[in-house]
């Protein structure tokens, strides 16, 4: 058992900043050593994309980016042994093991890539409802039945334990498809630490540093609201390192002379991210109770968080699901002075007078000013004659196609037919585009089984 690990975040989101996971890995030295590098790539729109993505290629579903990364890096991390674990397969795990060992071909670096399989249900959804699983909608009780037609991508949530065993088989890199994002920095902690499957409080420790790395640069500055302005050098910032004990103790921190700021403050932020309630954050690991965690500012940019809670975990998966759900489109016009508000409301009143008398049907039209109270909405007390400038967002969704595309065509005509404007009219006339909502659901953990690959 080693006496403590280091775990980087190297990525919050597909799409984070692009040097993050190389500057982690490369900063790493005796001083500020790295024993792992999580990466969490997935949202629950992500696997619709790459899902669409494989479709029209069977070789792609998974995060590209992630396999540039590994390029950069992979001298580094053999010379320093430094474990990746990621999320980056997506929803074709195997394409992006293989578009990696062909990256190791190249550069005559041998190395160890496990995957892990089964989260993907897609293919197996029939049989899942013929067993007598309805997967529910967790906000409205509804079964998936109804929606059967337009599911677009299945995937249950894994925890840690298959990334555990990836690793008690050797891998130097661990790629998954849906697993929590939590999890990525679990795993190492049960790996080193020996801890077992029902070391509650153990497994709660490392699910809460798991979501304190999971946002990237979150927890270390970035997005900061309470004290934003003390934040130094955001164009460097580090992103942040968890500092393990087999106590379930660890301490948040990041690799000196980078930018951003590790505090008490800002960690805070953080644990308050997503979590509904905060005595029982479910995953497939545990159930973390938030309300037990303790936060001390121990030096600069060292936080040591501990006194953390678990209980017993659930018998069901999350399955994160999405489905097709008509379409939407949106368009956008600028006003300005005099009078700027004035006209962007008689803009609206004659936009939406237009569609109802071309019989336009849509589940939903929305109109923002933005500039004005678009994030606050009646929060936002407004003087209609002081408004020097507003930009009038215009959005609608619904599954009458014909209807969206009308409203496309009646945005450019209100230049010349409506209020004086600057038009500030760009990207042509807007199209409708399809819709893609989300399915919550709850699975019996016995009606699927995670498969790992080395």
């Amino acid at each position: 058992m080693k006496e403590r690990i280091r775990i980087a975040s190297g990525q919050g989101f597909w799409g984070d900043l692009p040097s993050a996971p190389i500057d982690q890995i490369r900063r790493a030295s005796p001083d500020s050593p790295l024993d792992y590098m999580m990466m969490d790539y997935l949202a629950e729109v992500t696997m619709s994309i790459m899902q669409k993505q494989k479709l029209k290629d069977p070789r792609a579903g998974y995060a590209r980016d992630l396999v540039e990364v590994v390029d950069a890096v992979l001298p580094d991390i053999i010379e320093k042994d430094i474990k990746i674990i990621t999320n980056g397969g997506g929803v074709n795990p195997e394409g992006c093991r293989d578009a990696i060992l062909e990256v190791a071909k190249k550069r005559g670096i041998p190395i160890k890539v496990g995957v892990v399989l089964g989260d993907n249900i897609l293919d197996s959804l029939d049989s899942v409802l013929a067993s007598g699983h309805e997967l529910k909608n967790m906000e409205t009780g509804e079964p998936l039945k109804n929606i059967r037609d337009r599911v677009l991508s299945a995937n249950v949530y894994f925890g840690a334990w298959p990334i555990v065993e990836a690793l008690r088989q050797g891998a130097q890199i661990v790629i998954t498809g849906r697993t929590t994002d939590t999890g990525l920095t679990l795993a190492p902690m049960i790996y080193e630490f020996g801890w077992k499957p029902d070391d509650w409080d153990l497994l709660a420790a490392g699910t809460i540093a798991g979501h304190i790395l999971e946002c990237g640069a979150q927890s270390s500055g970035g997005n900061f609201s309470a004290d934003w302005k003390s934040v130094k050098d955001m164009a460097h910032v580090g992103f942040p390192i968890a500092e393990a004990y087999p106590t379930g103790d660890f301490y948040i921190t990041k690799h000196p002379k980078t930018g951003g700021r590790v505090s008490r403050q800002t960690v805070a932020e953080q644990c308050l991210y997503e979590i509904g309630d905060p005595r029982d954050y479910i995953t497939p690991d545990c159930i973390a109770d938030f309300t037990t965690i303790r936060l001390n500012e121990e030096g600069r940019d060292r936080v040591h968080v501990s006194g953390i809670k678990g209980r017993p975990a659930t018998d069901s998966y999350k399955v994160s699901m999405s489905y097709s759900d008509g379409y939407s489109a949106q368009g956008t016009l600028t006003y300005t002075w005099p009078d700027a508000m004035h006209k962007a409301r008689l803009a609206d009143q004659i936009l939406r007078t237009r569609l109802k008398d071309a019989g336009c049907t849509f589940d939903e039209m929305r109109t923002e000013f933005l500039g004005v109270n678009s994030c606050h909405g009646p929060l936002t007390p407004v003087n209609m004659d002081e408004v020097q400038e507003v930009v009038v967002k215009w959005a609608v969704r619904g599954p009458d196609k014909k209807s969206l595309e009308r409203f496309g065509k009646e945005i450019a005509p209100l230049i010349l037919t409506g209020p004086p404007s600057v038009t500030g009219f760009a990207g042509g006339r807007p199209k409708p585009s399809e819709v893609v909502a989300y399915w919550p659901a709850l699975l019996d953990k016995k009606a699927v089984t995670p498969k790992v690959i080395v």
